[in-house]
């Protein structure tokens, strides 16, 4: 397993998600600010480019530099917020996830379903009670 490899992959994409989140920011602020241009980039936004944030980031410059600025600043900011809290949280909340689910499985394994029994039948030449 490489774990440099890994783990470059995994800021690409948190680095991705973070720039996703700052457009969603952006748009919400804009669509009460100056609602054209929050329509406008939310429309840029919704055509799956998004999905890479360099990329993204790379053609909104092209299109908006004004908006790509603040979109970088913003994720930025995003960032310097949540970095001392991630590494703790995803830890916390893969070992919780983990717990719940080994315990759901036990429980599942462990349940006995007892087969249908019939009803005892009355013995021939028995009275009942």
């Amino acid at each position: 397993m490489d774990l440099k490899s890994l783990a470059k992959q995994t800021a690409k994409v948190t680095i991705s998600y973070l720039t996703y989140q700052a457009v969603r920011v952006i748009v919400n602020q804009l669509n009460e600010t100056d609602p054209p241009r929050g329509h406008w980039l939310s429309s840029f936004s919704s055509t799956g480019k998004l999905q890479d944030g360099e990329a993204y980031l790379q053609e909104l410059l092209q299109a908006n530099q004004e908006l790509a600025f603040r979109v970088m600043t913003v994720r930025q900011h995003l960032a310097e917020e949540i970095a001392e809290f991630l590494p703790e949280m995803v830890q916390s909340g893969i070992q919780q996830a983990n717990v719940e689910y080994r315990r759901q499985y036990l429980e599942r394994i462990t349940q006995m379903t007892l087969p249908d029994s019939p009803e005892p039948e009355a013995q021939p030449g028995s009275e009942p009670d």
